[in-house]
């Protein structure tokens, strides 16, 4: 890894205001300091909108640093039922908006066809784009009517894709804590390839916590001093829950609370 000539970037996701829409994660951002937002692309119909998210950025001076594409179980029909649509077209929003980088899940095992084709067309859309496809970690589910402690994993071929090699990857530290994986190991794996940070913790139940920083059994200090250490040149995102905050002060002190520990860390 290259030395960065300025500092990472930390940005807000808009998830982390759930369930606000996407402009009080622009609000905020710009309130407490943020370098930018990611737009997480699901149900909230300003998230689906470019040119409302572009006001958005105008309005409150913050870049939109990356798009998170409409991966989830429940966004499967937002902007089209056909995941290779709705891949492009969060490229094309990340080069309308300026963006670096587009998150993205690895495919569902029953995305067969989708799956099958997935790599080569992460590399053809990052070849004619410029955009980072960064592709993320994921983490093990209890099956329906499951035991206690059977999990499987939804994704094909793991719930790491450093199993299968792409040029961009989302490092996600509260998925790797419902994964109970090694994250600074994962990130060794991932390696140059390791672009895109979503910052968050978790205390290793299997369930996608999303805590602030410090808050569970993460290494998230260790993961950001080593990644400053090492010159990281690519960008931060707090990822975080404040849906349990106590109203909008809660959710200011929580994410003021998180872009302190990411600065501080980070040696900023």
């Amino acid at each position: 890894m290259s030395t960065p000539e300025k500092p990472v970037p930390v940005g807000l996701s808009t998830a982390s205001v759930w369930p606000l829409r996407a402009g009080a994660a622009f609000e905020l951002a710009a309130e407490l300091g943020y370098d930018g937002v990611e737009v997480m692309v699901w149900a909230d119909p300003v998230s689906q909108d470019v040119a409302a998210v572009r006001r958005w950025s105008r309005r409150t001076g913050m870049p939109v640093l990356s798009v998170h594409s409409p991966s989830l179980l429940i966004t499967q029909r937002v902007w089209s039922p056909d995941p290779v649509v709705r891949l492009r077209m969060s490229v094309d929003a990340a080069l309308e908006l300026g963006a670096r980088t587009v998150v993205v899940h690895p495919p569902f095992r029953w995305q067969r066809r989708y799956g099958d084709a997935f790599g080569d067309l992460v590399d053809e859309l990052e070849d004619a784009s410029g955009v980072e496809i960064a592709v993320e970690n994921m983490f093990k589910v209890r099956p329906p009517g499951g035991s206690r402690g059977a999990r499987v994993s939804a994704f094909r071929p793991s719930i790491d894709p450093t199993d299968v090699g792409f040029r961009h990857y989302t490092l996600d530290l509260s998925h790797t804590a419902a994964a109970r994986m090694d994250a600074l190991a994962l990130a060794g794996r991932m390696g140059a390839g390791l672009s895109h940070v979503h910052l968050a913790d978790g205390t290793g139940i299997p369930k996608d916590e999303h805590l602030v920083p410090g808050h569970g059994g993460q290494p998230c200090a260790q993961l950001l001093e080593k990644l400053a250490g090492d010159g990281f040149a690519g960008q931060v995102v707090l990822e975080v829950s404040t849906r349990g905050t106590a109203g909008a002060a809660g959710r200011a002190r929580a994410l003021a609370e998180a872009l302190l520990f990411a600065r501080l860390h980070l040696g900023q």
